[in-house]
This record gives structure tokens, sequence and C-alpha cells, in this order.
């Protein structure tokens, strides 16, 4: 199920309504829906993904997860549309950085400008080209390995650059192994049409969109910066987080002055609720494997159904299951501490962008 995304303009409504009207979203939950259906077959390709995780020995099993989470759809079409973006973005974006590497390890200036370029050029590209997942995806991938680099400079980067592209594949070859199945086991009458094509982007929206994309790349250029100050080692979470905010849909670039900063709300409530709950249920569990799947499941079934909703915090629902799981799931077991930082550093790159944002307002004006 393509998950509807309403537009930003969408007034938000206050935090006792919203409340209300998501418990009302909740309670028609057991009917039997292509809504229900998706919901499913979105928990077994993401429990597929942490088992042929463990299994392969895979370093970022919530990565692997989550890629999982992302790529799933109840139509196969779309799931292997979005999985081929996010194989091929994934391959792209760290072959880049491998190979550039070597010369922008050398100055703390060379590597902001690099991630300064790569993430708005590709930022611009997932705003108005139609394969646009795959241009977030290789901008996302290229971020994520450099400021691997950067933190551990005494480690090869190749086993980094292949650490992500095995996690992305382990999850997507589950997700599309689902879907392929989904297919033949739901009826016709649930499968879902086929989306309309986009109209290509006008001229003002091209400006729009670069305007807007150059504000994650100046957000990801201050990355080495603040490295240099305070080595934290949740700073590749900080680069997904801003490149993931950014990322709007043009008719919400059109219709409104700040539409990440809606995002940013979603994220922040959504990316707190998954992540504190991850973290609850991490202390608590006592490392027990029934209990940490049962929450797994738990947490990705209402991300997800949050997702699909009408409501106008879908956004919301997709950073409570990617908070969930990169902080309950982290390599090679349980690990608190580790789940912390991760989220931490979500958080770190909300405070990294939102000053760029602000900056770029009051200019405008």
């Amino acid at each position: 199920m393509q998950p509807h995304h309403p537009h930003c303009h969408q007034s938000d409504t206050g935090p006792r309504a919203l409340l209300a009207e998501l418990w009302r979203d909740f309670t028609p939950w057991p009917a039997v829906s292509l809504r229900l259906a998706d919901e499913i077959i979105c928990l077994v390709s993401v429990l597929l993904a942490i088992f042929w995780s463990h299994l392969l020995g895979v370093g970022n099993v919530g990565w692997a997860a989550f890629s999982a989470y992302m790529v799933i759809r109840t139509s196969f079409a779309d799931s292997l549309w979005r999985g081929g973006l996010r194989v091929l973005g994934t391959a792209a974006g760290v072959a880049l950085a491998w190979l550039l590497a070597p010369h922008l390890m050398r100055a703390t200036a060379l590597l902001s400008i690099a991630l300064a370029l790569g993430g708005a050029i590709t930022l611009y590209r997932a705003l108005l080209d139609r394969r646009g997942y795959g241009w977030l995806i290789a901008g996302l991938s290229f971020a994520m390995v450099l400021v691997d680099g950067m933190q551990r400079p005494d480690q090869p980067l190749g086993q980094f650059a292949q650490a992500r592209l095995l996690e992305v594949c382990v999850g997507t070859g589950a997700a599309l192994l689902v879907s392929a199945l989904a297919v033949l086991a739901l009826p016709r009458s649930m499968l879902p049409q086929a989306p309309p094509a986009s109209a290509p982007a006008a001229p003002a929206c091209r400006r729009a969109a670069w305007r807007h994309a150059l504000q994650g790349g100046i957000a990801l250029a201050l990355i080495p910066w603040l490295w240099r100050v305070f080595p934290l080692q949740a700073l590749s979470q900080s680069s997904i987080t801003i490149m993931a905010v950014m990322m709007v849909p043009m008719a919400d670039l059109a219709a409104l002055a700040q539409p990440a900063a809606t995002r940013l709300r979603h994220r922040l409530v959504g990316a707190s609720l998954g992540g504190l709950l991850a973290t609850a249920v991490l202390l608590l569990s006592h490392a027990s494997p029934l209990v940490m799947m049962l929450a797994a499941g738990i947490g990705v079934v209402i991300g997800r159904h949050i997702e699909n909703g009408k409501l106008p915090i879908t956004y919301a629902g997709t950073q409570f299951a990617l908070a969930f799981l990169v902080v309950l799931v982290p390599d090679g077991g349980p690990d608190a501490a580790l789940g912390i930082e991760r989220l931490a550093g979500v958080f770190l790159g909300m405070a990294l962008l939102e000053p760029v944002r602000l900056l770029f307002q009051r200019f405008a004006r």
C-alpha cells in the first residue's frame, strides 16, 4: 500500500484533538482491509530482514530492517521499483564516497565541501526527478560513508561501504520476497492501482527546490566541523536526519514557506516516541529475545498504521518506525547505550538543520 501523504498546508490540529483523532484511527484496526494487509506484510518483511541480518552477520541490523520497511509495498511492482532505486542509489553513493575519501579526509574543509555538494545536488534531484527516491538514497549513503570514515580513520573505508550496501541488499531482498508472496496470496481486489504519473516541475519550482536543497547541504557541511570540537559517534544518524527531513513533496514546497518545519516537528515527535519507547524496552526486557521480537513487531505495525492513515502526521509514523528499529535492534544484540547514542544523533541532526533554516528564512524576507 502506498502511504498517503497529505499536503503540509493542511493545518496541524491541537494536541488533544490530534490524539483523539489518532485514537479513532486505531479503533477499527481489526477490520480486514488493504491497510491491515499492508501492515502485516510490512511486519513480516522486517522480521525476515532481521533474521537474515543475524544469519549473515550484518553490522547495522536496524538499518537492514528499516530498508525492508521502506521498500515493501503491497504492489510487487512498487516494491521492485523502490528496491531497485534503493540498491542502485546505495551502490552509487558508497562507491563515490569510497573513491573520493582518500582525498577528502586530508582536510576538514574538503570533507565539508564534499558533504555540502553531495547533499545539495542529490536533494535537488530527489525533489524533482521521478527517480527521486534513488537520488535521496545515493546522497544519504554518500554522507553516511564519509561520516563513518571521518569518525574511524584507523579502519578501511571499504568496510563501511560494503557494510552499508549489504544492509540495504538484505532488507531489500526480504521486502521483495515477501511482496512477491503477498501478490500470490492476496485476492486481486486488494491489490492497489498504479498511481498517476507526476507532471514535470515548473522553473519556479526548480528555483524553490534548489534553495531548499542548499539548506540541507549547508547543514551537512557543519558535521565535520562539529566533529573537530565534539567527537560524537552519533553523527552518522545526524546526516540521515538532515537528508530525510529535507526530502519533502514538491507540492508542499510550493504551498508552504517552510515545509521542512512541519516535517521537522513530525520527525521530532515520531523519533522521540519511537526512540524512547525502544530504549524502555531495551532496559526492561533484560535482553529477552522473545520480548524484543514482540516489541519490534508492535512498533513496526504502529508506525506503519500511522504512516498509512489520513491524518496530517503520516511522516511521524515513518520516523517512529525508523527510531524504534535503529534503537531497539542495534549491532550484535541488545545494547541500550548504543540505542540511546543513535537517538541522540537524530536530535543532533535536527539541531544542526534548524539554525540553517532560520537563517535562510531571515534572508529570504
